[in-house]
């Protein structure tokens, strides 16, 4: 009989990471079975979604309120399930709220409970390390700061580096990245990447549209490419685009960018008239940051990814006023973005809540630009990150898995 293995992921980073470790597992266990929940990447490493990682992707207290009942509803079923399917190991992948009360269940009745990706105890809620020392059989750490918070609590834990840092070169050739976009000239670049989800895409379309008609302004040549990962939040930032009176800024689709893939229903690459300054493309975040000379960043996984590739940022970000509130009261740290925690200091701006306005984006932004000194030290200083996150991410985080399978794994 083969081996069992349940995962939950509930974003598109945390699918990204399982499909990475999926595929480092099958080479030892090649007829391993992977279920639970997840997103279309897990799926394309023969993952079996009993739900859609969708159904897991809510941001903010407030939010997550809203869709209490049906996530908490989810969670049981899924309980349910396992403990009747028995699976040889459950890997719970981020979502700590969904996955920690998942991991302590199934710890009790006997099965290893796995968590890969380390709640953020260092910057916000560290009282809740006590509840995951209760809740895992072993913690996968992403950076390299976090090994020594679990040891004092006496749970076994690896710092395994982030995935990222070993799919992304350590040197970029924007160059090639503008060829493949089909993006000539000298005129600047920007990028902006306002989230992948659609509550991310509801507060913060309108204000990254803007941002760039105030960026358009001082930069008149300027493009400006919006990679969106589904349908769904293409249709947003279309409409956002009209709510702003910014759609003759979109730009008709080149041959290159046409060819991109299309998520299932099809699509070009860009809609509206020709001449426009902003190109809407589906997924290829990596191509539209590698061609860009500075990006404006939702705070989350991009923000890393953003460094990886070695292109200037600012950070932004807004949630609902309640959400802000109590996220405000628990943090410990000044900084919320990936870049700034790992260099441990202010390496790149972070406009929050109020501050995250227009005006202070796009003056953010046109000075980076303007700015080769400021550019180059902060490329520095992400190679330096890169370097160190860079440690074969996925082949360790299944190393250390694989002993809990015992002699099925062997």
């Amino acid at each position: 009989m083969s081996l069992c293995i349940a995962m939950v992921a509930g974003e598109a980073s945390g699918d990204l990471l399982a499909a990475h470790l999926i595929a480092a597992l099958k080479q030892h266990l090649p007829d391993a079975r992977f279920v639970g929940i997840g997103g279309t990447k897990m799926e394309m490493q023969g993952f079996d979604a009993w739900w859609p990682a969708e159904k897991l992707s809510v941001r903010g207290y407030v939010e997550v309120l809203r869709h209490y009942r049906e996530i908490t509803g989810i969670r049981r079923d899924l309980l349910s399930r396992l403990l009747r399917e028995k699976p040889d190991v459950f890997i719970g992948v981020d979502a700590p709220d969904f996955n920690l009360w998942l991991e302590q269940r199934l710890k009790a009745r006997g099965i290893p409970a796995i968590h890969y990706v380390s709640p953020s105890v260092w910057a916000w809620r560290g009282g809740r390390i006590r509840k995951i020392a209760r809740a895992v059989t072993h913690m996968l750490a992403l950076f390299p700061f976090e090994p020594a918070l679990y040891r004092k609590q006496e749970v076994p834990v690896t710092y395994v580096g982030h995935p990222l840092a070993d799919v992304i070169p350590l040197v970029i050739e924007k160059k090639a990245a503008r060829e493949r976009l089909d993006i000539e000239g000298a005129a600047p670049v920007f990028a902006l990447l306002p989230g992948s989800r659609q509550s991310e895409l509801q507060a913060m379309a309108e204000l990254f549209i803007e941002t760039a008609q105030k960026l358009a302004g001082r930069f008149p040549d300027a493009r400006f490419l919006v990679p969106l990962t589904t349908r769904e939040t293409r249709n947003q930032f279309e409409e956002a685009l009209w709510k702003c009176g910014a759609q003759e800024m979109l730009d008709n689709a080149s041959p290159k960018l046409a060819s991109f893939a299309a998520p299932r229903g099809g699509g070009d690459g860009a809609l509206g008239q020709p001449g426009g300054a902003i190109k809407l493309m589906f997924g290829h975040a990596q191509d539209a940051l590698a061609a860009a000379d500075v990006a404006l960043v939702a705070s989350g996984t991009a923000t890393l990814e953003t460094a990886l590739i070695k292109t200037p940022l600012v950070i932004a970000y807004r949630m609902s006023p309640w959400s802000w509130r109590l996220m405000r009261r628990m943090r410990y740290q000044p900084w919320v973005g990936l870049p700034n925690i790992l260099a441990g200091r202010f390496v790149v701006p972070e406009f929050l809540q109020d501050d995250a306005t227009a005006d202070n984006l796009a003056q953010a932004l046109g000075n980076l630009y303007a700015d080769r000194q400021v550019r180059e030290k902060l490329r520095q200083v992400f190679t330096e990150i890169h370097t160190t996150l860079r440690q074969n991410t996925s082949a360790k985080a299944a190393a250390a898995i694989l002993p809990y399978l015992g002699r099925a794994a062997a």
